[in-house]
């Protein structure tokens, strides 16, 4: 409707609430609860400490992002400019999301679970 200022960017939460509607909004916070809970238990498993606070930092700052940019859609907070990791349009911000998640990645390589 023309009310959203970037709405391919900062407010694409609310786009997929109005396509979507309450289901959308529901499993994307679902996924992000679920990418959070598997960088703790990575995070948990970590074969050293540098490890694990790696996988912590990337959790925090993974987590940090989705708040603030639900609290900036829902108006509870002003327009910070902070997107909607892995969906909002945005190229450098993509490319970092993807190097962290990388990072996790090789931390949790290194897990070896007991049988």
């Amino acid at each position: 409707l023309g009310f959203l200022p970037e709405a391919q960017n900062d407010m694409v939460f609310s786009i997929i609430c109005e396509e979507l509607g309450l289901f959308g909004a529901f499993s994307i916070i679902m996924l992000f609860l679920l990418i959070i809970w598997r960088f703790m238990v990575i995070a948990n498993n970590a074969p050293d400490l540098y490890g694990a606070l790696l996988v912590v930092g990337i959790l925090g700052h993974i987590a940090i992002q989705v708040i603030l940019n639900l609290a900036v859609v829902t108006n509870t907070i002003p327009n910070t400019g902070i997107t909607l990791p892995f969906i909002s349009y945005g190229g450098s911000s993509i490319l970092f999301l993807l190097t962290e998640i990388g990072l996790a990645l090789s931390v949790s390589r290194g897990i070896r679970l007991e049988k």
